[in-house]
């Protein structure tokens, strides 16, 4: 994904020299924006599922009563001190698991660069207001280009991270009824 920015002058304003094709291209994008959030919700739902049987195996509702209101990379931070102890308890490396909690974490980003991006501002060239950037130097405004390409390999991302969390789950399962 391309990234741009441009000075912040006096308001907040956004460059769509044609809006007739900045509305083609959101049409284009709308369904694959669905399909980020559709497929991400799959996934946390899957992390939870894996992290309520952390707690209990005989009931989700302990890990329910944690998990309630928890965003999703504090989530994955449980996730991974729980995998992190499993790992030492039973002495077992799994060279796909820091795979596996990179992509968890990077696709929760990727989640929400999509979902809090301000969609309104997208221009004729899929470039997409996403954050005022304040640093030394002033304000500027960052915008990214989201091409059906690079949302198509978010969903991809999100899919490959929800199989290799129930390959490992799976594994770690082997692993603990062998003990």
């Amino acid at each position: 994904m391309k990234r741009k920015q441009k000075d912040f002058d006096q308001y907040l304003y956004h460059d769509i020299e044609d809006e007739v094709k900045a509305e083609e291209y959101l049409k284009v994008s709308l369904p694959l924006i669905g399909a980020v959030v559709m497929n991400f919700n799959g996934l946390e739902s899957e992390l939870d599922s894996a992290l309520c049987e952390m707690f209990s195996d005989r009931s989700d509702s302990l890990g329910l009563l944690v998990l309630h209101k928890m965003q999703y990379a504090t989530k994955v931070d449980l996730f991974q001190r729980f995998c992190d102890d499993f790992h030492r308890a039973f002495t077992v490396e799994n060279e796909f698991y820091p795979e596996l909690v990179a992509k968890l974490k990077e696709v929760g980003r990727l989640r929400n660069v999509v979902v809090h991006a301000d969609w309104e501002s997208t221009d004729e060239e899929g470039f997409t207001f996403i954050r005022v950037q304040i640093n030394k130097q002033g304000m500027k405004q960052e915008y990214i280009q989201f091409s059906q390409d690079s949302l198509d390999k978010i969903v991809d991302l999100i899919g490959e991270a929800r199989q290799q969390l129930e390959s490992y789950w799976e594994k770690r399962g082997e692993i603990f009824a062998s003990w």
